[in-house]
């Protein structure tokens, strides 16, 4: 399964927020909502969700760190 990944510079934003999440669609999914909430001030709702499930890439071979 591949990895995805919800970068903020993809989004606009008016903080200039540069955060990265990657990981498993569901964990990446999760985090991404939470963050948006918390530091974007968007509501929690299945609208979002979609919208950023949307949005996620897969993730790039060579770009995870040494395990």
């Amino acid at each position: 399964m591949a990895r995805k990944v919800a970068d903020c510079r993809d989004f606009p934003n008016e903080v200039g927020c540069t955060l990265t999440i990657s990981g498993e669609e569901k964990e990446v999914l999760d985090a991404a909502v939470a963050h948006a909430v918390a530091v974007h001030g968007h509501e929690n709702t299945p609208e979002l969700r979609e919208q950023l499930r949307m949005m996620l890439k897969n993730e790039e071979a060579g770009t995870t760190a040494a395990r």
